[in-house]
């Protein structure tokens, strides 16, 4: 049986412009660079769900610790995708259970 990671953190965006997601999606593709992560993905939402379809982008990642989150969120690269991603987005929802 494989370990689970201790904290994952899913992150849901929406575009103010539909013309802006590759935009949105190249500015937190920068987190990537970002070491602390075990598992980083970006993702455009496929929007196969009927019920909803708030979310234009999906940041998944896992990290082994809270410290390790923390210590991604200090990086100076998140807060350089903040400053690209904050002006086009609309909705940011985020989770870490």
């Amino acid at each position: 049986m494989s370990e689970r990671p201790a904290i994952r953190h899913v992150v849901f965006f929406s575009a103010k412009d539909p013309a802006d997601v590759a935009r949105i999606i190249e500015g937190l593709s920068l987190l990537a660079d970002i070491p602390h992560s075990d598992v980083f993905e970006v993702r455009r939402n496929i929007r196969d769900d009927a019920l909803s379809g708030e979310a234009d982008v999906v940041v998944y990642a896992e990290f082994a610790s809270f410290e390790a989150l923390t210590a991604y969120k200090a990086h100076p690269l998140y807060q350089e995708s903040i400053n690209r991603v904050r002006p086009l987005r609309d909705l940011r929802i985020a989770a870490d259970f």
